[in-house]
């Protein structure tokens, strides 16, 4: 399997050379490669694209040993407009909160088991990738 994604990451490249990728394909290129970053950490994918109440998207929901990880994913071309973690504002933090709140009840698991993480990837040559740990706590505001 990771040959495949491999190739297709190939493609996607060698496609996309001298041309800005659109939002959504970069968006969705970085997640992939977060995706496969956080599995070679030795996260275990549980989710990919979830959508919890008011239409909160998580990217990744996986987990770190015993603690539930809901993963936002924030990429960019190069960092002319800014970092890609500057994108992670109140609201969003907001309704991750609210959306891991949502996934703690249907799964049916502690809420203090949640942490949120934040991976930014900026696509230079190669891509960096930046993984922060426990990058917001669950308190810090009403949802």
């Amino acid at each position: 399997m990771a040959w495949l994604l491999g190739r297709i990451d190939a493609l996607r490249a060698r496609a996309m050379r001298g041309r800005l990728m659109p939002r959504h394909a970069l968006g969705r290129r970085g997640e992939d490669l977060a995706q496969r970053y956080l599995q070679k950490q030795g996260y275990r994918m549980l989710a990919r694209n979830w959508t919890g109440p008011a239409l909160a998207e998580v990217d990744i929901v996986a987990s770190d040993g015993e603690r539930t990880v809901f993963v936002e994913v924030k990429s960019r071309q190069g960092e002319e407009h800014g970092s890609p973690e500057r994108a992670v504002d109140t609201i969003k933090r907001m309704a991750q909160r609210r959306a891991a709140r949502a996934w703690a009840r249907s799964a049916r698991i502690d809420v203090q088991t949640i942490r949120f993480d934040l991976v930014t990837v900026v696509f230079t040559h190669p891509p960096r990738i930046e993984h922060q740990a426990d990058a917001w706590p669950l308190e810090g505001g009403r949802v």
